[in-house]
């Protein structure tokens, strides 16, 4: 296909592709499927190489949230039966970050439901970070607090949080229509104000909300110019008793294509298949690590993941490699902070672009999910953090 070749050329070169070809790899069949994964599997590998990085998460405080974000099982109103606790002492949290450290991750993420941190829960995440980089040696930290206030972010980074995650979720257009207690700009705003204090921004999107492929492909390109060093791909898991519990829009082979896509956009970032995996991809996850460079370890916020040990198994047979911590994630370039290549006009290659595939990509719909919706594949996270019983790791 004339349009993956360019756009391998482009992600070789680090040159960011056109919104329509963006868009076509959205619009590409599934007979087309296995080719755009083996192209954007050139694109990853050679930045990454056949590494994994695996990233831990640890709930701090869960539920008991105003924000009103229609995804999520924590929001204000939420009738999901999650677990719900507030702050987790410095010494549990850190005991929960051991599990995943132990079982392979490079970087714990510690997040905490809520608007956004007061001075106080900063100087408790502060103690945690400590603690946890105190007990072990020469792992990442991530914080997840949501919206910051001025100084928060400097704190942080003071107290050695390396990353700060803020996700985008969804197109600028669209958010209004998930979430009204915030909008757009105040999360750029944050992943802005993570980057101005010296922390590696960690910010990405949900699929599955109901949006269209331009949605998709304007929050890839928001994110691209923004340039965090790591995007999160989460897939939504329909939590019942939330407002999106019957969006069931994906399919596993539409997952992989939106994987490609953010790839062919973010050719030498580190791209990381988050939330939802189990759910829409199933067993076609392994194919998926062609495409990402990191995933989460075992269990998420609310939910429980695949088994530690089966993720494991599935890098391995997969012919990857976990990623140590005596390896730096970023390719030399990034880490140099060296510009990315501009963005060619929108026009440019957009005429080879869609007719190289089969359809036309402004016209290309959602595909229906297939009839077999596995609606016990959500499962309500019952372990690890905030309970008494082992984390999944």
């Amino acid at each position: 296909m004339d349009l993956l070749n360019t756009l391998v050329d482009k992600g070789l070169r680090r040159e960011v592709p056109t919104r329509e070809e963006a868009l076509a790899v959205l619009a590409t069949s599934d007979d087309e499927l296995l080719d755009v994964v083996a192209a954007a599997g050139k694109v990853r590998r050679q930045w990454f190489g056949r590494r994994v990085k695996l990233n831990y998460l640890v709930n701090l405080k869960s539920g008991l949230c105003p924000e009103d974000c229609s995804y999520c099982s924590q929001r204000l109103g939420s009738k999901a039966e999650i677990l719900k606790y507030t702050w987790l002492k410095p010494d549990d949290a850190s005991k929960a970050a051991a599990a995943g450290v132990a079982g392979g991750a490079k970087r714990v993420c510690l997040v905490a439901s809520g608007r956004g941190p007061t001075d106080k829960d900063v100087a408790r995440v502060s103690e945690t970070i400590s603690a946890i980089k105190e007990q072990n040696e020469g792992v990442e930290v991530c914080a997840c607090l949501g919206l910051l206030s001025e100084g928060q972010a400097e704190r942080l980074r003071t107290a050695g949080a390396d990353a700060y995650n803020h996700n985008l979720n969804t197109s600028e257009a669209t958010y209004g229509d998930i979430c009204t207690t915030h909008d757009f700009s105040d999360r750029v705003d944050t992943v802005q104000q993570a980057q101005a204090a010296g922390m590696s921004a960690c910010s990405g999107l949900i699929a599955g909300m109901g949006e269209s492929d331009a949605d998709l492909v304007d929050v890839v390109f928001a994110l691209r110019e923004l340039d965090p060093d790591s995007v999160p791909v989460n897939f939504l898991i329909p939590f019942e008793g939330t407002p999106l519990a019957k969006e069931w829009n994906l399919t596993p082979q539409r997952c992989l294509r939106i994987l490609a896509m953010v790839r062919f956009v973010c050719p030498d970032v580190e791209v990381r298949l988050a939330g939802g995996r189990e759910v829409h991809l199933r067993s076609m996850q392994p194919l998926a690590l062609h495409l990402v460079n990191s995933i989460f370890l075992g269990d998420y916020l609310t939910s429980e993941g695949q088994a530690g040990k089966d993720d494991l198994a599935m890098i391995a047979d997969a012919g990857f490699e976990v990623e140590g911590t005596d390896t730096t994630t970023l390719p030399e370039h990034r880490r140099s902070e060296e510009p990315a290549a501009e963005a060619e006009p929108a026009a440019a290659g957009a005429a080879a672009a869609s007719a190289s595939v089969s359809g036309t990509a402004e016209t290309a719909g959602v595909p229906a999910p297939s009839g077999d919706t596995r609606h016990d594949l959500v499962a309500v996270r019952r372990r690890g953090a905030g309970t008494d019983l082992p984390p999944n790791a």
